[in-house]
């Protein structure tokens, strides 16, 4: 379950194949529905991302926050999850990046969102970088 301002978000995105206002009105925006690593039950996160070939790049920023996100530990725990992109639905694996790789699609995400590069600025842990494959 999503809190409130997700839910909002979550609905809007579902109402209107995919476009919001707010925000993120505007900015790329997916789903993710994962499998809570605690619960075992399917959990929803809207959350910004940056198309790199046939991979969606998602970013645990948490605002900033020094602790990861719940949908980060959940796609560490179970790495099969579902996108949401428009009104387009598909299973995705997930990879986190490291090294150069993790390093040039965040400051890329930063150079587009400006706001990413602060959110690194604010906290003292490395904000992880998660590559979305589509499944066949």
């Amino acid at each position: 379950m999503a809190d409130d301002g997700n839910t909002r978000i979550i609905d809007e995105f579902r109402a209107n194949r995919g476009k919001v206002g707010g925000n993120f009105e505007g900015a790329p925006l997916l789903l993710l529905t994962s499998i809570g690593a605690k619960t075992d039950r399917p959990r929803t996160s809207p959350m910004m991302y940056l198309a790199d070939g046939g991979r969606l790049i998602v970013f645990a920023s948490k605002a900033g926050a020094d602790a990861n996100p719940d949908w980060y530990r959940n796609l560490v725990e179970h790495p099969k999850a579902t996108v949401e992109v428009g009104d387009d639905s598909f299973a995705v694996h997930a990879e986190v990046l490291t090294g150069a790789e993790r390093d040039e699609l965040y400051a890329e995400q930063a150079k587009r969102y400006p706001g990413f590069g602060e959110y690194q600025e604010k906290t003292t842990r490395v904000i992880p970088v998660v590559a979305l494959t589509r499944l066949p």
